[in-house]
């Protein structure tokens, strides 16, 4: 009961913090959102970034990283990352090195300011819309183009199993054997315990690790190496998570 009344606290502080300090940094951001990219998206980073150093310790969530070496200097990666919490997402994006976006749902572009932050860094997709998921498609491969890593959750949706991760969708490993980029496979850890699947209004502080493993790369691959470099990926996720010593 007690730790359910704690939870419940820490939920509204997290909320009510992120609310305060969105204020602070919205004005910035918005103004950044004039720019072309990749001006935009590393102006937009650059204050995220220092927006979320400051959240996440203050939530008692501080994020540790481990393999940003795998970055070689002047390469754009196609980044995929398995799902567990709605706090992923602001999570991966200022901790990536890098300038990079990711895809975005639609219809949380549509909340009021967080909205409007939430278009700057993503690419926007209505995934019932066959015309929309096309032109993410475009729209990702033009930011790759400019130098910017794209972020994927293969998984599709958030992992409320009980499992390290859920089935692959092909549409990361499409992108990445298209603009034949290589692959960053990168896991997070920890944020399902944040956010516990099938508790409303409830969070719990815990730190958080992100970590990069090695590159994959895509070069010389066609469609129909797709399901063989899914495969490969999935495996290395799920071995890694299991090995894991964190």
């Amino acid at each position: 009961m007690l730790k359910n009344i704690l939870g419940r606290i820490f939920a509204a502080w997290m909320l009510l913090l992120f609310a305060g300090t969105m204020l602070i940094v919205f004005i910035p951001i918005w103004i950044f959102s004039f720019c072309p990219d990749p001006r935009k998206s590393k102006g937009f980073l650059a204050i995220g970034r220092v927006w979320m150093k400051v959240y996440m310790p203050l939530i008692g969530c501080p994020v540790y990283r481990k393999g940003t070496e795998y970055f070689a200097p002047g390469q754009t990666y196609v980044i995929v990352c398995n799902h567990n919490s709605l706090i992923d997402v602001p999570v991966t994006t200022a901790k990536i090195p890098g300038a990079n976006k990711t895809l975005a749902k639609a219809s949380l572009g549509k909340i009021p300011l967080f909205g409007v932050l939430y278009k700057i860094g993503g690419i926007m997709v209505d995934r019932s819309s066959e015309a929309s998921r096309k032109q993410s498609v475009i729209e990702m491969k033009q930011a790759l183009a400019k130098g910017l890593h794209i972020l994927l959750y293969p998984e599709g949706t958030r992992n409320r199993t009980s499992e390290p991760l859920k089935a692959f969708y092909d549409g990361a490993f499409a992108l990445a054997i298209d603009t034949q980029l290589p692959l960053i496979p990168s896991l997070l850890f920890h944020t399902k315990k944040i956010l516990p699947v099938g508790r409303k209004f409830f969070a719990w502080p815990h730190r958080i690790d992100y970590h990069f493993l090695p590159p994959v790369p895509t070069a010389g691959l066609n469609r129909d190496d797709l399901p063989a470099l899914k495969e490969k990926v999935f495996k290395q996720m799920w071995e890694y998570y299991i090995k894991r010593d964190i």
